[in-house]
């Protein structure tokens, strides 16, 4: 398998064979200490908090493009570079480095499956220490597609072709839990937790495109219709939002600030 051909959610043993490869840059989303014991020979280190920012109480926003532009140059992105992101959490932060180089016009990425612990657990070699990157030229192309925004939701939800999924947890669907000023979710949104794509008997990695195509169907969720995820602050509803696009959604969007967002505000509509 060359880099051009490479999935949007990649296996450890596909992956594995790749390194190290021109063109091919790994992206560590790990906590800094665990990077500097354990990560993917050749992987250069993001920290979570460098792709996200904040308007307090709205949380997950996107950054500036500058600032993007900045950081992807740094770790060694150009436009040619097919990135491979990974944490050890199951996705969700990996996931929202893809949808951040998507928002920047970024073409070619991939995450892999099950993180940390699947390459781990699959026997294959694990370095300590830093990874100098060797920085690149990234130049953005910056582009909304990708987003919905609180205006967006509102025009939409009345609209039969548009589908909400929250990847919130239960109790924080039905407002039991509460993380912003009020409780609930969005009107019509379908719940699926984010948990319920990964398989905890398998390292976390994704389930089969089977089993994720029916907890979809089973919520009425199609390809034809547009999708918009969305969480707390769009780091779990991110690996939702990788998911649908593996599989042949289209239409997806993703909601930055999401629930500390419309949970927040005192005019949007809540159901619990």
């Amino acid at each position: 398998m060359s880099v051009l051909d490479l999935p949007l959610i990649i296996e450890a043993n596909e992956l594995a064979p790749l390194l190290p490869q021109d063109n091919l840059l790994v992206v560590d989303l790990c906590q800094e200490a665990t990077y500097a014991q354990y990560h993917i020979p050749g992987a250069v280190h993001i920290e979570y908090s460098q792709i996200i920012t904040a308007n307090p109480p709205v949380q997950g926003l996107v950054p500036e493009a500058a600032e993007l532009e900045r950081l992807f140059s740094a770790v060694g992105i150009s436009e040619n570079t097919h990135v491979v992101a990974y944490d050890d959490e199951g996705g969700g932060k990996s996931a929202r480095l893809l949808w951040t180089l998507e928002i920047m016009g970024h073409q070619h990425m991939s995450m892999l499956s099950g993180g940390l612990y699947a390459w781990a657990n699959n026997g294959h070699q694990l370095d300590a220490g830093v990874v100098a990157a060797t920085p690149a030229v990234f130049v953005g192309h910056y582009s909304t597609q990708p987003i919905a925004d609180a205006d967006y939701i509102l025009q939409h939800l009345d609209n039969d072709n548009v589908v909400l999924i929250d990847a919130r947890s239960a109790d924080e669907y039905s407002g039991r839990q509460m993380m912003s000023s009020r409780g609930g979710h969005i009107p019509g949104a379908k719940h699926w937790d984010w948990q319920d794509i990964m398989d905890p008997l398998n390292n976390q990695c994704i389930k089969s495109r089977e089993v994720l195509a029916q907890a979809l169907a089973d919520r009425g969720i199609t390809p034809d219709k547009q999708v918009i995820t969305y969480c707390q602050t769009n780091h779990r509803s991110s690996l939702t939002y990788i998911t649908l696009k593996s599989l042949g959604y289209l239409q997806v969007k993703s909601y930055p600030g999401s629930w500390s967002d419309w949970g927040n505000k005192e005019d949007t509509p809540v159901e619990t």
